[in-house]
């Protein structure tokens, strides 16, 4: 084996014991907090906490609202119906409660909880003055927590247009809003409202523009039951940017990313423009002059009995496909003078599931190979085709262009309009301002809290892998590949090469790499270290045998030329080096190898 491939293998043996070692050692301490159950809580509780204050907006701030006292007296909760509903259910009377997070809470912070289901819930606050759309942007941010997820249900907010006679307690469905903001499920459609009523200069009437839907999988900010940041921004130059969790995930122009679009067509159809009788949108037609071929033979049926079918051995001719069911009874209450005579139901004959088949056999069917069908003139083009008809284009009576979108109705109120299956929604830190840096710190003084609580809190990561396995079983068998891996590469550069090098060893002798009298000399080495444990005489034997030896290597070394001799000196020295090697036994096999190879090649 190579020494490179020993390195290998030797750090992956000493990582896998280092980690069975961190793996028992992380046992005995489970165990140890096993025992100390109520002592280590209460120092993780410790550990985990987070000194939290209320937040304190800074800026000019047009709405603000943390819920920290406990208290609703600046909401308003509907006293109205619900049009156009069941009147058992149109009445907003879904509960509020002012609570702590059930999870991943902070000291102290409280929100607005939304706890009925089924129910229709309404509650709305003013703002310090009405928020103008002129020259400076509007930031509109809060916090979501579906505690319990979400069945169908929404966790939007409305900006409820400013007027001299808006009554919050008469807040419903249909109360005139400028913007809807937040998320909306109902059944697996997630989405991420943004939603704005614009007035129409000719008519005066209100559309509603939706923002196109952000290119993100919303699902986890509805499942994973922690507390997501929601932020809406508008710009005077007419665009938008909505975040979640201070991250964009959608953002466009009020101009153009907008449905309906914003501005109408300057054309549009004639409504008075009929399609004249005569008009052909016909491209091709029949030939009118083809004529049906006196030989024409439709062939026959377009199917036929296979002639070369042969009925399966096993079928069951006497045996019909149905049979009544032998366990069914005739009911108590069956009349025969009312209902007729009873029959019991029919059933699949149980004798014709292990046969090919019941019945009379006949043959399967076949396309007729024949078969031709009845003659019809080919197509040909219409020349009086005079393509698909459109009505005239007139000027759009009701056009106009309105390049400045971002300067809608002004508001004066939020107001929290719901329809819910799931309870314990959370609503928290609303703040609706001009400055980005605001929303940002104040943010920061929150949400950013509550986020720092969750990570600390979250599970470990083998609980995370088996948690994502549940929803998507198909990473099991990335976990499977990803685990095996380690030992592949273990058996790839460990195993297959040391055996690999046994069978290499296994296949050469040492009398390939030495010349005779070298064999000799390397073998009477070896033995010399043997029989001097050996009796005196077998060591007087093998001295006398390395002195004959000696005297015939003198011999031949006369008979070199003083050429061969300048010529060998380096051999010579290597040949020294090497009966050195030789010389210290067995053990020391791979670097007679070596040496013996490095000889031959110096021979050659």
């Amino acid at each position: 084996m190579q020494p490179s491939l020993r390195w290998v293998c030797l750090s992956i043996l000493l990582a896998g014991l280092a980690t069975a070692e961190v793996n028992d050692k992380e046992e005995d301490d489970e165990d140890d907090v096993t025992d100390t159950t109520e002592v280590n809580n209460e120092e993780q509780k410790n550990y985990l906490e987070v000194m939290y204050q209320t937040p304190v907006p800074s800026g000019e701030v047009f709405f603000s609202e943390t819920f920290d006292d406990g208290s609703l007296d600046r909401w308003v909760l509907s006293r109205t119906m619900k049009e156009d509903a069941d009147e058992d259910i149109a009445k907003y009377d879904g509960e509020w409660k002012v609570e702590e997070l059930k999870e991943n809470k902070l000291s102290g912070d409280l929100g607005l909880v939304l706890k009925s289901t089924a129910r229709h819930h309404a509650i709305s606050s003013k703002l310090k003055k009405p928020f103008v759309f002129d020259s400076k942007p509007l930031i509109v941010q809060y916090e979501v927590n579906f505690q319990d997820g979400i069945d169908c249900g929404g966790a939007y907010i409305k900006l409820l247009s400013h007027s001299s006679d808006l009554n919050l307690e008469e807040f419903h469905d249909r109360t005139a809003y400028t913007i809807m903001f937040g998320p909306d499920k109902c059944g697996e459609d997630y989405k991420l409202h943004f939603i704005f009523r614009h007035k129409n200069p000719i008519i005066g009437d209100y559309d509603e523009k939706h923002a196109k839907r952000p290119e993100v999988d919303l699902k986890k900010f509805f499942t994973d039951k922690k507390t997501h940041l929601y932020t809406l921004i508008l710009k005077p130059d007419n665009t938008y940017e909505i975040l979640l969790d201070q991250i964009v995930v959608s953002q466009g122009s009020l101009l153009e990313d907008v449905i309906p679009p914003l501005n109408p067509p300057k054309e549009i159809d004639d409504p008075k423009d009929k399609k004249p009788i005569e008009w052909d949108e016909r491209p091709k037609i029949p030939d009118p002059h083809a004529v049906k071929p006196e030989d024409w033979n439709e062939g026959g049926a377009a199917k036929i009995e296979d002639v070369d079918a042969v009925k399966p051995e096993g079928w069951l001719d006497d045996e019909p496909p149905l049979v009544p069911d032998p366990e069914a009874q005739k009911p108590k209450d069956w009349n025969d003078d009312m209902d007729g005579e009873w029959e019991a139901p029919l059933v699949s004959n149980p004798k014709c599931e292990t046969a090919p088949g019941c019945g009379e056999w006949t043959p399967p069917l076949i396309d007729n190979p024949n078969y031709k069908g009845p003659w019809k003139p080919p197509m040909i083009e219409n020349p009086d085709y005079q393509g698909i008809w459109k009505p005239h284009k007139i000027p759009n009576p009701h056009y106009f262009e309105d390049l400045n979108p971002f300067r809608m109705t002004s508001f004066s109120a939020v107001g929290l309009e719901l329809w819910s299956m799931t309870s314990d929604i959370y609503f928290d830190n609303f703040i609706i301002c001009t400055e980005k840096e605001v929303a940002d710190r104040w943010a920061s003084d929150s949400w950013g809290l509550k986020k720092l609580v969750a990570s600390a809190n979250e599970p470990g990561m083998i609980n995370q892998l088996l948690s994502a396995a549940e929803e998507r079983p198909w990473l099991w068998v990335l976990y499977i590949l990803t685990a095996a891996l380690p030992v592949g590469l273990l058996v790839l550069f460990c195993w297959p090469r040391k055996k690999i090098e046994e069978e290499e060893d296994a296949d050469f002798s040492m009398s390939d790499f030495l010349e005779p009298d070298d064999t000799e000399v390397a073998l009477q080495k070896v033995m010399k270290k043997g029989d001097l444990e050996g009796p005196e005489d077998n060591k007087k034997t093998s001295l006398d045998k390395g002195n004959v030896d000696e005297n015939e290597e003198d011999d031949e070394e006369e008979d070199f030329s003083q050429e061969d001799e300048d010529t060998g000196v380096a051999d010579d020295q290597s040949s020294d080096d090497e009966m050195k090697e030789a010389d210290e036994g067995v053990d020391g096999g791979d670097h007679l190898k070596q040496s013996l190879r490095k000889r031959r090649v110096r021979k050659d």
